[in-house]
């Protein structure tokens, strides 16, 4: 292979971008302008102006930082314009030695990109984006949600009102009906027991008991706030699966038939069926693979969307999850396994998937209790991970529709596969193994 010369640029006219909450500075090649470096302001006018500029310089390409959320308006406007944007790691710049001090940050990107030193970030597509916004905030929602309840919780407590101790749920349909009647200013144990549903296994007596407390003023106004701010992010949260279902719908591929839908009593269902939504979007039903779940799966979807022609193949796609073991071999000799640390939200999916498997009665849960026995359990985990990554990446790209084998299945060819092992050990000694008879 013929070697690049020194002094050959990979990208002649790219550009670089120091991303700042106030102003960017944009410095590109010397041969393009006489004032190679420039700033400019945040605003929309600020950055029409600096694309403007970029433009007559003659640059094609821009590389750029990931700075919070101030990179956003700058790559879309830039994509918008023509330009091909990278967005690049900054670890990527202190990796790479002989900087000096006299360089900024946009002189450093820029030379760095030229030279062909960077590598480009995943970001998907546009319509992507839009889901993947309304799934994150409403994933926050959700929390935020569970943190009032837990206030609601503690008010209770302090009033020796004692609901969790008669109640699963508090937020049930029997636990918000005592809550609401509480607000609105009753507080007769025996009419408020009253609200009690057939399917509650504490008996009347019990939940009359447990709401016999002392009624403070500061702790009912602090109930009441919370469960005013529960219903408002519920408001909030009905908002956002209206405008999830048309995005879903406006993308929608062909229909699928995903039987049945599951009985669910989850507070983080949707209001609309979901799995339907999310099985035409994708083309298949990702919750057919054992431990995804519906909100799994539109975590995972709303990520990385349909589309994984980005990644060259599968192993290229566990990488980029961080569910691959980065071996470091020297002189044959293996010193480092692990797999690296990361805060992809894909990656922490399928691991929280995986550990829903240890008493799942299917194949996959066969797999992770056989990894458990051999290896310790966040390996073993990191391993299974791996596994439905590798099916979710099979399934998108091929449309192939998973089947559980089943436990029995798994485990009879984990039998022959040992037998199968121990035959070859044996023929290697000199030996032949030869199955018993069984005891009539």
């Amino acid at each position: 292979m013929a070697m690049r010369k020194r002094d050959e640029l990979v990208f002649s006219n790219a550009a670089g971008i120091d991303i700042g909450a106030s102003s960017h500075w944009v410095a590109v090649p010397a041969h393009l302008a006489e004032e190679s470096v420039r700033e400019f302001g945040t605003m929309t006018d600020d950055l029409q102006a600096l694309a403007n500029w970029l433009l007559a310089c003659g640059v094609e390409i821009v590389a750029l930082e990931s700075t919070g959320v101030y990179w956003i308006p700058v790559f879309e406007l830039l994509e918008q314009r023509g330009f091909k944007v990278w967005l690049v790691d900054a670890r990527q710049m202190k990796y790479v030695p002989g900087r000096k001090s006299d360089v900024q940050d946009c002189q450093w990107l820029q030379r760095l990109m030229s030279d062909g030193l960077l590598r480009a970030a995943w970001r998907p597509a546009g319509e992507v984006c839009e889901i993947r916004a309304i799934a994150r905030l409403r994933e926050t929602l959700l929390a935020e949600q569970a943190s009032w309840v837990q206030r609601m919780q503690k008010a209770l407590v302090q009033m020796n009102i004692q609901l969790t101790e008669v109640l699963t749920d508090v937020m049930g349909m029997t636990g918000q009906a005592i809550l609401r009647d509480i607000v609105a200013g009753e507080r007769d144990p025996e009419v408020l027991a009253r609200h009690r549903h057939t399917r509650v296994k504490a008996s009347r007596e019990e939940v009359v008991r447990a709401l016999t407390g002392n009624w403070r003023d500061e702790h009912l106004f602090v109930l009441k706030q919370a469960l005013g701010m529960y219903d408002d992010i519920g408001r909030r949260l009905a908002a956002c699966d209206a405008e999830l279902q048309t995005l879903l719908r406006q993308r929608s591929q062909s229909r699928v038939d995903v039987g049945r839908a599951p009985k669910t009593g989850s507070k983080q269902s949707a209001a609309f069926n979901l799995r339907q939504q999310l099985a035409d979007w994708a083309g298949v039903d990702l919750t057919r693979i054992n431990g995804l779940e519906v909100t799994s799966v539109m975590k995972i979807l709303s990520e990385i969307g349909t589309d994984l022609s980005r990644f060259a193949n599968v192993k290229h796609f566990c990488s980029w999850l961080g569910l691959c073991p980065g071996t470091k071999i020297s002189g044959g000799k293996v010193l480092s396994a692990r797999s690296k640390r990361s805060a992809n939200r894909v990656r922490q999916a399928l691991k929280m998937a995986a550990m829903t498997l240890s008493r799942s009665d299917s194949a996959l849960g066969a797999f992770y209790r056989r990894l458990c026995g051999r290896m310790d359990k966040p390996r073993a985990n990191t391993a299974t991970a791996h596994k439905l990554a590798r099916m979710v990446y099979f399934m998108l790209t091929r449309g192939e529709t998973f089947v559980d084998q089943g436990q029995q299945r798994y485990e009879e060819q984990q039998r022959q596969r040992s037998i199968a092992a121990l035959k070859r050990r044996a023929a290697t000694l000199g030996f032949e193994i030869n199955p018993m008879q069984a005891a009539s």
